[in-house]
């Protein structure tokens, strides 16, 4: 490049950061385009990173912007696979998309970014960022149904102030249409889902390769066995699909829903319908974040979300002595599952996050104690 970018953006190859980049020109900022290798396949399955490249590189080429590839597979496998192999290990469900955007996007693209001469990055998230009276501030994307801030919830002050998010303002349907009245590459290309590193590969299959996985027993409430299960880290909290539980003699016929993991014994355990076993009403979270870059003060008023596209649920919050907090939800909540995160908003407004703990659901492993 002749002349260090502005900005530089994270095009993914993907129909998003394609609009991103070029509302970034349109303003007449400097851009640059940056292509992120996250995971280095081995030969184990379809692997979709080298089209995405292709894709990325066409849409750089169709806005006559620069476009730089750097790889940060060695990084996401020691900072995020390492945790999410971890996670599963020991029973829990995590979600790696959020250490992704902590560890790969906003601080390995940063770095990078900031070496090759830019002042700020770009992605393609639905997030805004602006500044109040107390510093930065992550706030929902517009559009409810594609809103991404709880996956950037572990950012902070340093990383929202050197950070656009282009299209955050915008519904996906505009973003779609931009795209295609600019006829990009990417117009009509489907959103990714999953797992990234995974692909179009089977989940099981692909885990097993890393975890140790061992058939066992699946168990009613009363420790009555009703079936097998082919390993206990292939499920979570609430699941209903891949049971395999046929018709069961002396129960009705509704479906089965995980409600709890045996983790020393290797059981899962199963219940009908809208069992209470499912149902909490406080959790502990893990040492939290907060976005402003210290705690509110308590107690804490907010909504609170334990999964992504979850209704904002109202909630109260205490300190723990260890940095967490102890919230209690107005209204009991389904599944609400340790390793994956618990993310507090007011309104619009993303507070911060942590991981969740333990919960006071009857068969949690660590449940909280009566309050």
């Amino acid at each position: 490049m002749s002349e260090s970018p502005d900005i530089m953006v994270g095009v993914s190859g993907g129909v998003d950061s394609s609009v991103a980049a070029w509302c970034l020109r349109e303003s007449g900022s400097r851009v640059a385009g940056l292509f992120m290798t996250n995971w280095a396949d081995e030969g184990s399955g379809e692997c979709r990173a080298e089209a995405d490249r292709r894709d990325a590189l066409k849409v750089c080429a169709q806005l006559g912007l620069p476009f730089i590839a750097r790889d940060f597979s060695a990084e996401y496998r020691s900072e995020v696979f390492a945790a999410f192999l971890a996670e599963y290990r020991a029973g829990r469900t995590p979600n790696p998309d959020v250490l992704c955007n902590r560890e790969i996007k906003f601080k390995c693209f940063l770095d990078e970014a900031r070496a090759l001469g830019a002042r700020r990055i770009a992605t393609g998230h639905y997030a805004r960022i602006d500044q109040g009276e107390e510093g930065w501030r992550l706030l929902r994307g517009d559009d409810a149904g594609k809103d991404q801030s709880y996956f950037l919830h572990q950012l902070g002050q340093e990383q929202l102030a050197a950070t656009l998010f282009p299209i955050g303002g915008l519904a996906k349907t505009e973003v779609r249409a931009i795209a295609a009245r600019l006829g990009l590459a990417t117009a009509k290309k489907k959103d990714s889902t999953g797992i990234c590193f995974i692909g179009e590969r089977d989940f099981r299959a692909f885990l097993a390769r890393y975890v140790a996985i061992s058939p066992g027993e699946i168990v009613d409430p009363q420790g009555r066995v009703i079936g097998q299960h082919a390993g206990i880290a292939f499920h979570t909290l609430g699941q209903r699909e891949g049971l395999g539980i046929g018709g069961v003699r002396g129960r009705p016929e509704a479906p089965w829903f995980v409600v709890g993991k045996d983790v020393a014994h290797n059981r899962l355990i199963v219940d009908q319908g809208d069992s209470p076993l499912l149902h909490s009403t406080r959790l502990r979270s893990e040492t939290m974040h907060w976005i402003a870059g210290h705690a509110p003060a308590f107690p804490l008023r907010c909504e609170a979300q334990v999964r992504h596209r979850q209704a904002p649920q109202a909630c109260t919050v205490q300190p723990t002595a260890d940095g967490g907090v102890e919230l209690r939800f107005d209204q009991a909540q389904r599944a609400v599952t340790p390793g994956q995160s618990v993310v507090l908003y007011r309104g619009e407004l993303c507070l911060g996050g942590a991981l969740i703990a333990a919960t006071d659901a009857p068969l949690d492993p660590n449940r909280l104690p009566a309050a």
